[in-house]
This record gives C-alpha cells, structure tokens and sequence, in this order.
C-alpha cells in the first residue's frame, strides 16, 4: 500500500507489542519522574488543604527511584496485578461469555436473526446484529461476517457489500449496543483504576451501566448509517453481481455455512437459551423490586438519624443493582450457553462446562499479560504524582484556550480515532490515555462516564481501517473467496467511507449530547463536580 494508509500500516508494524509499549512506557516515566523530581515540578491540589496551613496542598512530583516507591514496586506487586480493576471485571464476564460462545448459543443466535430477515431489509439486519454481536467477542468476526456474504449472495446482491455492511456494525459501531457488557466492564474497569490513581475521588465506583443511554442511542444513530452507505455508497461502486448464490463461498477449509447447529436443532437450543435468560431476568428483578432484597440500599437516602435525605436519587439506592451488573452477565451468559448447550448436545455434563470455562481462561491468557504491563504503569504514574500534576496544568491550559467543553470533547474523539491506527486494543489505549485525560476532564466539569463514552466512539470508528486491527487479515480472506483480486487496499477503501461516516457522526453526537446535558446512563451525568468544590 501507498499513501496515508501504507505509512500508517508500515509505522504501526515498527511499534513494539502492547506490552513491550507499557514496560518502555515505564522505563521513560521513571525517567521523567527523576527529571521533575528534580525539578520540583508541582501542582495545587484541587480541593484538598494542607493541614498545617490551610492553603491548597501543593502536590510535588515524586522520582520513582526513591526509596519508597522502589519498595512499593516489589512489595506490592501482587498486589498491584490482582487488584487491577479491569481484571476482576472482565475475567468474570468472560468466565459465562466463554460458555456462551463456546456451546454455539452466540453463532446460533446470530445467524438465526439474519437469516429470518426479509431481503428489503436485509443490509439493516445484518448491521443491527452486527453491533449487538460484540457482546459475542470472536463469534461476531468469525461467524457473523462470512455469513453476510452468503445470505448477500443468495439474495442476488453483492457479497462483498454483506462481509462490508457486517464488518461495519461488528468493528466500526464496536462500541454501540442496546445493553452494557463486557467491553463496558474493560473500559469502565480502567477508567475506575485512574479515578483512584488521581486521589480526586476516592469514592468514585465505576458502573458499568454508565454509558447505557449513549451506546444505545450510538446504535439509533449507527444503524442508518451503515444501511445508507452500503446501500447507496458501496454497492453500487462493486457493481451487480453475476457469480451466483454459492460462487467461491465453500472456498478454503470452511463450509459454506460457519454456524455449527442447523433448522430444529437451533431452534430448539435457542428456545432454551430464552428460557434461561428470562429466568436470570426474573431472578434479578426479584432481588431488586422483592421486599427486603439485597440489591437495593434503603438507607442510602436517609441521615444517621433517621431522617429521609431531600432530593435524594432512586440511583443512590439502587448503587448495589449497578454494581451487580458484571456477575448479572457472567449469570446470564453462563445460563444461557448452559442450556443451549445441554439442548444441542455439545455441553454433554457439567465436565463439559468447566472444559469450556476454563478454555475460555486460556483464550485470556494475553490480556492478562497486558494487564499486567497495564496495572504496573497506571500504579506508577499514580506513585509519581504525575497523571494528577498533568491533569491539573492541562485542564489549565485547555480554560485559558476557551473552548468550549464539548468542543475539547470532540478533540479527544479525534485524537483516540487517530490513535487507533496505530495501536488496536482497546483496552491498551484506553489504560494509557485514562490516567491523564480522565482526572482532566474531572477537573473541566466532565465526569469519568463522559471520558469513557468519548474515548469509545473515537476508538471504534477506525478500527475497520487499519490493517494493523488484528481481525482485519481474516475479514480479507473472507472477501477473497468470493473475489479472488480484493487486496487490501481494496478491503480499506471499501470500508474508509464507513469511517468517515461514523467519525463524524458519533462526533456530532457527543458533541451534541454534551451541549444538552442528557445523562449517559442511570446514575451518570456528564457533568461533574469535585468533593468539597461546590
């Protein structure tokens, strides 16, 4: 490749892995903190007072070379490993999301959705499935996308048009859906883990459903898009398709079809799965709205003597509800994959459930290498005074500029979607930037669920453009079997006007939601106020 992309894809293969990134981003931050150190570069605490004074503390940056910090590293390094946020939040969701994909309740219940759809409205289908399937991890690519090109083909449309509009919604719109789930558990672990670094908020929790209202409207907003664009934009720039319904689609080693389970059998697992989940549903509801339950806090609106707190929240009672809501997934995806399982046969005994959650453990085992590299970093720049000095004189500078808060938000949005293409992960970006940019935008008025929300549209609109993206040699080997020239620079300018498309648009939209103040989820504001600040 030649251009913009080609240096982005050369500049990116030259950067080292994600965790090789973190342990070099180590290496400078001690470095940089022995220099400031030195220096005596310092910041006001926001709201915190010094005891012997009463002025603002003056927070100074600390070398992690000192003596201290240098026990802390060896001493507390299980410590600092285990009790990552992210990593309790995302193992636990993926402990039931294993079951789940593993018993092929996920592929199932993808492909039944497309394959009912009528032709008019097939582009929309696939696309809406699509962004639900990131819930489904791996399944989302590996099933759903070759699938689009059969059902495209069968319909006498372009397959390459179906594998674009289902690359779209899984990757382009990753961020969007109707409920929270394991992503939102990733990225809301690590925002959680800077709030705590930056001391601003020591009682800042993170909830998982904080983005709720923002992704489900990122999935009104993405859903016509893609439909438009492939529709109106790329189909017609591939031309009619002449090579019928089956041509090139049992090319390479797969059958034609990836779903595992057909007709009844599906059907019947499926129905069952339902069950299950309803089941979990019922059981959820009954320890929130049953008398006397767990997950509601009564007493998180009355004073220690008793007396009702005016103009108290419903979300500060139901703080218990939210903070269930990982084990709540891990319960639903377990139960459900459980039952389709034992429908279909491939979950035989309870050996061939715990086969399949500990495979899932297995498939993990990267990310906790990167979480490692990741917790290790986030706790320095913590132990360094650094990430709440930064954030202090960057908050700074963004006031003296005077732009306007959603403006700075867009910015960001920008800035995650140009970083996209260069590092892939997800979680990867978001441990580096969060220590700085979540204590920021706190002090800016914005609130942690406001930066996680704009951090996520950025990093997903170019993810369908980036050859460094790790799925993006497979969805090329997908379209080759029907055009066996696609390249891949092909495979990039067909997907380049999804992105642009969806960069703007969920853009627009933060911007947008920002201005009007709406919450992002239950219990979420975007704006935000510091303790003892107002």
């Amino acid at each position: 490749m030649t251009g913009f992309l080609g240096w982005v894809e050369r500049s990116g293969n030259k950067l080292p892995d994600p965790v090789f990134l973190f342990f070099y981003l180590i290496i400078a931050l001690v470095v940089i903190s022995m220099v400031t150190s030195a220096l005596g570069v310092s910041a006001l605490h926001p709201t915190a007072l010094d005891e012997s004074t009463g002025a603002a503390l003056e927070i100074e940056a600390v070398s992690l070379l000192a003596a201290e910090n240098i026990q802390r590293l060896w001493v507390e390094m299980p410590k600092t490993f285990t009790h990552f946020h992210p990593l309790g939040y995302v193992l636990v969701v993926m402990l039931g999301a294993g079951v789940a994909e593993r018993s092929g309740f996920f592929a199932a219940g993808m492909a039944k959705a497309v394959k009912a759809a009528p032709t008019k409205l097939l582009t929309p289908v696939v696309a809406l499935v699509a962004m639900l399937g990131n819930h489904a991890a791996d399944a989302g690519y590996v099933v759903l996308i070759p699938l689009a090109g059969i059902l495209f083909a069968a319909a006498g449309r372009h397959p390459l048009a179906g594998i674009a509009a289902a690359f779209a919604g899984v990757s382009g719109g990753f961020s969007a859906n109707i409920s929270p789930g394991q992503l939102d558990a990733l990225l809301f672990g690590i925002t959680e883990e800077a709030v705590g670094a930056s001391l601003l908020d020591p009682a800042w929790t993170a909830n998982i459903a904080g983005n709720w209202y923002f992704i489900s409207a990122m999935t009104v907003l993405f859903l016509p898009i893609i439909w438009y664009v492939t529709d109106k934009v790329i189909e017609p720039r591939l031309g009619p398709w002449t090579g019928g319904a089956m041509a090139g689609a049992g090319d390479a080693d797969t059958s034609p079809d990836p779903t595992v389970h057909e007709g009844a059998l599906a059907s019947k697992g499926l129905r069952h799965a339902g069950l299950a989940a309803l089941g979990v549903v019922v059981l959820w509801a009954v320890m929130v709205f049953a008398p006397g339950t767990p997950l509601i806090d009564e007493g998180a609106c009355l004073t220690e003597a008793g007396a009702v707190v005016p103009d108290c929240s419903i979300h500060a009672q139901l703080a218990p509800f939210y903070r269930s809501l990982v084990a709540a997934f891990f319960v639903l995806f377990l139960a459900t994959g459980w039952a389709y399982g034992r429908a279909t046969g491939t979950i035989k005994d309870h050996r061939d459930l715990v086969n399949m959650m500990a495979e899932s453990m297995k498939d993990m085992g990267y990310y906790l290498v990167l979480a490692f590299a990741a917790a290790h970093f986030v706790a320095m720049f913590g132990w360094s005074n650094l990430g709440l000095i930064s954030a202090v004189h960057g908050a700074a500078a963004i006031q003296s500029t005077g732009l306007p808060l959603p403006l700075v938000l867009g910015l960001m949005v920008l800035f995650a979607a140009m970083l996209n293409l260069f590092v892939g992960s997800a979680s990867a970006k978001w441990a580096l930037l969060a220590p700085i940019l979540v204590p920021m935008l706190m002090l800016l008025g914005i609130s942690p669920e406001g930066a996680t929300a704009a951090y996520r549209v950025g990093d997903s609109a170019t993810n369908i453009i980036t050859p460094l993206m790790v799925y993006f040699p497979l969805i090329l080997v997908f379209a080759q079997r029907w055009q066996k020239d696609f390249g891949l620079g092909s495979l990039t300018a067909t997907m380049l006007p999804y992105s642009l498309y969806l960069l703007v648009s969920g853009t627009v939209l933060i911007v947008i939601w920002f201005y009007l103040g709406i919450p992002l989820g239950p219990d979420a504001p975007v704006g935000y106020v510091l303790p003892g600040a107002g």
